[in-house]
């Protein structure tokens, strides 16, 4: 049933009390005036500064009731023919024992007429025994038409405003902006098409980080999720060749609409390897390539002590990543937060997390693209492993000499100095067995081995650092070693 026929049964039910949770009063009220072109009741509406009214005539009616609650619900009581009563602001009234009971007999239908009370508000919250009698009712968000419509709505009220400059407007962003406003009830699609618009009078591919920016500050509301502003280009990562061709590949699946058919929407990777080797600026490199934002699960922030609330606290950071779509969702060293429960006291807490993770993982239709990262293969769970909980899993290695020289290249750039200068490949031969954050603290120690001795850095400092430098593959060698080669042939490798 469409969204209109569905407030129509209600109607037509004499559903005594509906709930409905949202901002847009207007469009709440608008939706009532079409719902009684199919099952006519007289209209009201009450606020606490308007009092009572009817609006389902063409005139302007006075308040006919004071702006008092009470007085209100007496006045519905008593009045002698059906209706429907839309309460904007009764929800703070609704802790008073003496509200409750008014409600209460007009829902039960005592000595008054079949009436439909409907409470409007961002948050109701009803008392125990009036939530049984209640029917909550959910506007559905407006469609890729619906938020196109508003967004034009927004420009040429720009033009308007200035003296009928229009917009400029580049039509492919503005689709993303469109699609990337799902989610969204008509309020806050309004309101940041309007930022968008009045910041410089335009809608083109840099609005998109801002629009994103702003749905994530707006959606947020459980605040386990972190946005990450600075992300990682594709370009800025050495070496991972085969995985930065696998994400280009499923680029325009994830981005685009309907995927083509046989094709399903990517839903994520676990980026296994050695500490230091890139995982997490591969990790925001794949929210670069894909093109949308990408906010961060921190598995610290959900555990809490009372029963219950962890879980909780999960499904509202994954609901909240779904409200963001298109994103990417990190979640850094997921092994720290689903370690296998051995009697670890915790009661069975990481167990439930763990199985409602698994449960949103398989049956997820939203567009999150989760990306994990590990660097214990041994103290992840079995039931995370297994094919199609993850599209792939990759291992990313220690870097090879051609790209520890690109790492030796990008890390000397970001640091003004030109890669030229320095023998880049007899550098990537000395560096045997570094990881990429090995060579990059490697230049920074040379540099102030350099700024002390007030000479330039050249390849003779950088060599002496890296001889005196004891990378992870030779302090844990053992566990190195067994993890590359516990992935050597379960995994896929990322280079």
């Amino acid at each position: 049933m469409s969204e209109l026929q569905d407030l129509v049964a209600l109607i037509r039910a004499n559903t005594p009390l509906i709930v409905i949770e949202t901002r847009d009063e207007a469009r709440v009220v608008e939706l009532f005036r079409q719902a009684l072109m199919q099952a006519w009741r007289a209209l009201y509406r009450w606020s606490i500064t308007e009092g009572l009214r009817r609006v389902d005539l063409d005139r302007e009616d006075p308040p006919e009731v004071a702006p008092d609650a009470s007085t209100t619900l007496h006045a519905i009581r008593s009045a002698d023919q059906r209706g429907i009563y839309l309460l904007f602001d009764a929800h703070p009234y609704l802790g008073y024992a003496s509200t409750q009971r008014q409600l209460r007999d007009l829902v039960e239908r005592r000595d008054c007429q079949p009436h439909v009370v409907v409470l409007v508000g961002h948050k109701v919250e009803l008392p125990a025994d009036l939530e049984g009698l209640a029917v909550r009712y959910v506007p559905t968000l407006p469609d890729a038409n619906a938020r196109l419509k508003i967004v034009r709505e927004e420009a040429e009220g720009y033009a308007r405003e200035h003296g009928g400059r229009r917009v400029e407007v580049d039509g492919e962003a503005v689709q993303q902006i469109v699609r990337n406003l799902r989610g969204l009830d008509p309020v806050d699609v309004r309101r940041i098409a309007r930022q968008l618009i009045y910041a410089d009078g335009a809608l083109g591919p840099t609005d998109l980080p801002q629009l994103a920016k702003l749905k994530f500050e707006l959606l947020n509301r459980s605040g386990h999720l972190h946005y990450e502003y600075d992300s990682a280009r594709m370009d800025d990562v050495a070496g991972a060749r085969r995985f930065k061709r696998w994400i280009e590949q499923r680029r325009g699946v994830f981005t685009g609409g309907e995927p083509p058919p046989g094709l399903d929407v990517p839903k994520g990777v676990l980026l296994l390897g050695v500490q230091g080797c890139g995982k997490s600026m591969l990790a925001k490199a794949v929210a670069a390539g894909f093109g949308v934002p990408l906010v961060r699960l921190d598995f610290g922030t959900l555990y809490d002590k009372f029963h219950g609330e962890t879980e909780k606290n999960l499904r509202a950071a994954l609901a909240s990543a779904e409200q963001i779509e298109p994103c990417v969702l990190w979640i850094d060293e997921i092994e720290k937060g689903l370690a296998a429960d051995e009697g670890n006291g915790d009661g069975g807490v990481s167990r439930r997390v763990l199985g409602y993770l698994l449960t949103w993982m398989a049956e997820r239709k939203s567009r999150v693209f989760l990306v994990a990262t590990a660097n214990q293969i041994d103290a992840l769970p079995p039931e995370l492993l297994r094919k199609g909980r993850f599209d792939e899993i990759f291992f990313v290695d220690l870097p090879d000499a051609a790209a520890r020289e690109q790492l030796f290249a990008l890390h000397l750039a970001r640091r003004a100095l030109d890669p030229k200068a320095f023998d880049l490949p007899g550098l990537a031969i000395a560096s045997d067995g570094f990881s990429g954050a090995e060579i990059e603290q490697a230049i920074v120690a040379a540099l102030y081995t350099a700024h002390a001795a007030g000479a330039p850095l050249n390849d003779f400092t950088l060599r002496a650092e890296l001889k005196h430098t004891r990378p992870l593959s030779v302090l844990m060698a053992e566990q190195v070693g067994a993890l590359r080669e516990w992935a050597r042939t379960r995994t896929v490798p990322a280079d």
